[in-house]
C-alpha cells in the first residue's frame, strides 16, 4: 500500500498529465488497492473525474470481501442518480449479493427493478443473483418465480432453490427440488450437497440425510471440508451424536467451522463433558477457536447448568481476540438464569457492552415466571415489550406469569390486549419422518389423513399412562378453564400426536425421532418418559432449546432443560 500511495501522490500532483491519463491511472491504482485497502480505494474513486462502470464494480465487489456493509447499495445509488456509467450486469449481480448478506431486502427489491429497467431480466447472470437474494432473504416464493422464468437452470441455480426452502424449514420442498435436478440432468456439486445436506439437519429427518451421504459416497463426489463439516451439523441435528463423531472423525482436515460444529453437536445433546474434550482436542492441534465454538461451550454448560465452568470459558472468551457478540452474552444470561441466579443475570444485562436483545430479556422472564417472580417480572416485559410489541410469545410469557399466581385478572388484561392488537399466537407445530417423508403436526388441528388411527393410538396411550399412576401436571395449561378440559388440552399437544404416530407407522428397535418448534412442557415431558418404559421404545425430541433422549423411563436431560 505504501508503494500505491507514492503512485497515487505522483498522479494527482504532476501537472502535465492530461485529464483522462490521470483518470485511467488512478483507475489502475484503485484496482490494485480495493483489496488491500477498501476505503482507501473508496476515496479514489471519488477523486476519478468520469470514473467508468469498471471502477465502480471493483470498489463495490471490495466491500463485499469485508463485513456486511450498505455501501455497496449506496455506491449505486450514486450511479443511478449520474445516470453514468450504465452499470452491467456484473454490477447488478455484485449489488444484490450486497443485499443478501446484509439483508437489505427492500434495497434488493428497488435492484430489482433496475434490472427490469435496464433489460437485463433474462441475464442468467443476474437471474441467479437475482435468486440468491430472495432466498437469502428467505423470500422463497419470489425466488422461485425467477427460479421459474429461467432459461438456463444451472447448478448453482438449483442450489440456491434447494437451500432457500432448506432455510425456511420446507425440507419436502427442499428434497423435491433435489430430485426434480437429478431428472433435468443437472449434475449436483458440493454446494448442492450442502445445500440437501442443511435441509436434513433443519427438518430433522435423519433417514434422507444417511441417503445423502450414501449418494456422495457411492457417486464418488467430493467430498470436501463444507460437505464433511455439513454432515457433522446434519447427524447432530438429526439427534444421532454418534454418527456425527464418526464423521467428524473420517475428516482429514478439521478447520475452526468443523470443531465448532462439533462442539455445538454435543452442546445440543447436553454432553458437557465431550465439548470440554472437544475443546482441548482442538486446542491441541492448533485450531483457533472462532465465535461459534464459545457459543457451543457456554451453551453446554448452560444446559448442565454448571455455572462455574461457565464463568472460566466466558473469561477465556474476553482474554481472546474474539469480541463477545450478542448470542455470547446470551448464553451467559441463559446459563444465569437456568441456575435460579436471577439476580446476577440482572446485573450481567445491565453492564453489557451492547443493547440487550428480546431473547435476553425473555430468558429473565422465563426465570421470574418460573420462581413467581411477578414485580421483577413486570420490570423485564417492560423492556422487552418495549423493543419488541409485536411477538406473541412475549406476552403469553407476561401471562403465564400471572396465571403462574392465579391473578386472572391481569393475565385476562395481557390476552385481552393481545387480542386489540391482533397478535397472533404461534402454535405448538412438531414433526416426524416417516419413509423419507415429514409429517407435520399442529397442536389441537386434525387434518392429518391417518388422524383417526392416531387419536385411536393416542387414547390407548392415554389410558396406559393413566393406568401407570401418573398425574397431569395440569399447571402447565395456564387457561382459566376446568380441570378435565385441561387434561384433554395436554394430550393434544403436538409432541403426544406426533409421539403416537412413530408409534403407529414404526416397530421398535426403531427410534421415534420429533422435532418440535416451541420447547416442550413440563407434563409432556414426563408423559413422554413414561411411554418410553410402557412400549419400551428410545424416542428422540428435539425442542427449540436442545436434545432430549428418553429411554426407559428417564430422559438424557436428567429433567433440567
Amino acid at each position: 500500500m505504501r508503494v500505491l500511495g507514492q503512485l497515487h501522490a505522483q498522479v494527482v500532483t504532476l501537472p502535465h498529465i492530461h485529464r483522462a491519463s490521470r483518470s485511467f491511472l488512478l483507475s489502475k491504482i484503485l484496482c490494485f488497492s480495493a483489496y488491500r485497502n477498501i476505503l482507501y480505494a473508496r476515496t479514489l474513486l471519488s477523486q476519478i473525474v468520469y470514473p467508468n462502470v469498471f471502477a465502480y464494480n471493483t470498489v463495490i465487489r471490495g466491500f463485499l470481501s469485508g463485513n456486511p456493509s450498505r455501501e455497496p447499495i449506496l455506491l449505486f445509488r450514486d450511479l443511478v442518480q449520474k445516470k453514468f456509467p450504465r452499470p452491467n450486469t456484473f454490477t447488478l449481480a455484485f449489488v444484490l449479493k450486497g443485499c443478501a448478506v446484509l439483508p437489505g431486502f427492500d434495497e434488493g427489491r428497488q435492484v430489482h427493478k433496475h434490472v427490469i429497467a435496464f433489460g437485463l431480466g433474462e441475464n442468467s447472470f443476474v437471474q441467479t443473483s437475482l435468486l440468491n437474494f430472495y432466498t437469502k432473504c428467505e423470500k422463497v416464493e419470489m425466488g422461485r418465480k425467477v427460479f421459474d422464468e429461467m432459461t438456463d437452470k444451472n447448478v448453482v441455480a438449483w442450489s440456491a432453490m434447494i437451500g432457500g426452502y432448506a432455510k425456511v424449514g420446507k425440507f419436502n420442498k427442499a428434497l423435491g427440488m433435489f430430485i426434480e435436478m437429478q431428472k433435468c440432468g443437472v449434475v449436483p456439486d458440493e454446494m448442492t450437497m450442502v445445500s440437501v445436506i442443511s435441509a436434513c439437519a433443519v427438518s430433522g429427518a435423519l433417514d434422507c440425510g444417511k441417503w445423502i451421504h450414501t449418494y456422495i459416497d457411492k457417486n464418488a463426489m467430493k467430498n470436501d471440508l463444507e460437505v464433511s463439516t455439513a454432515l457433522v451439523n446434519m447427524y447432530a441435528k438429526c439427534g444421532c451424536i454418534e454418527k456425527a463423531k464418526q464423521a467428524f472423525d473420517s475428516m482429514p482436515i478439521r478447520d475452526s467451522k468443523a470443531w465448532s460444529s462439533m462442539i455445538v453437536g454435543y452442546s445440543i445433546h447436553g454432553l458437557l463433558k465431550e465439548a470440554v474434550e472437544a475443546l482441548e482436542e482442538m486446542e491441541k492441534a492448533k485450531v483457533e477457536p472462532n465465535h461459534v465454538t464459545f457459543i457451543g461451550i457456554l451453551s453446554a454448560c448452560a444446559h448442565v447448568g454448571v455455572v462455574a465452568d461457565g464463568r472460566k470459558y466466558w473469561s477465556m472468551l474476553l482474554n481472546s481476540k474474539i469480541e463477545p457478540s450478542m448470542e455470547h452474552y446470551g448464553c451467559m444470561v441463559d446459563l444465569l438464569c437456568r441456575a435460579n441466579q436471577f439476580e446476577e443475570a440482572y446485573q450481567f444485562v445491565n453492564y453489557m457492552h451492547i443493547p440487550p436483545n428480546p431473547a435476553i430479556w425473555r430468558a429473565l422472564l422465563v426465570t421470574c415466571k418460573r420462581n413467581k417472580m411477578v414485580n421483577e417480572g413486570e420490570i423485564v416485559a417492560q423492556q422487552l415489550l418495549s423493543i419488541e410489541p409485536l411477538n406473541a410469545e412475549n406476552y403469553i410469557l407476561l401471562s403465564s406469569l400471572y396465571a403462574s399466581t392465579s391473578d386472572w385478572v391481569k393475565m385476562s388484561r395481557v390476552r385481552k390486549h393481545m387480542n386489540d392488537m391482533g397478535i397472533k399466537v404461534v402454535p405448538g407445530c412438531s414433526s416426524i419422518e416417516i419413509n423419507g417423508h415429514l409429517h407435520e403436526f399442529v397442536m389441537g388441528r386434525w387434518s392429518h389423513p391417518e388422524s383417526t388411527e392416531i387419536r385411536s393410538v393416542l387414547f390407548e396411550v392415554s389410558q396406559k399412562v393413566e393406568n401407570s399412576g401418573y398425574q397431569p401436571w395440569i399447571a402447565s395449561v395456564l387457561q382459566n378453564i376446568g380441570d378435565g378440559e385441561k387434561q384433554n388440552a395436554l394430550w393434544e399437544h403436538s409432541e403426544r400426536i406426533a409421539v403416537a404416530y412413530g408409534l403407529l407407522k414404526t416397530q421398535a428397535p426403531t427410534v421415534i425421532r420429533v422435532i418440535k418448534n416451541l420447547r416442550i412442557c413440563v407434563d409432556c415431558h414426563q408423559v413422554i418418559k413414561i411411554i418410553s418404559q410402557l412400549y419400551n421404545r428410545e424416542i428422540i425430541v428435539r425442542d427449540r432449546i436442545r436434545f432430549h433422549r428418553f429411554s426407559n423411563g428417564t430422559c438424557s436431560c436428567n429433567d433440567f432443560w
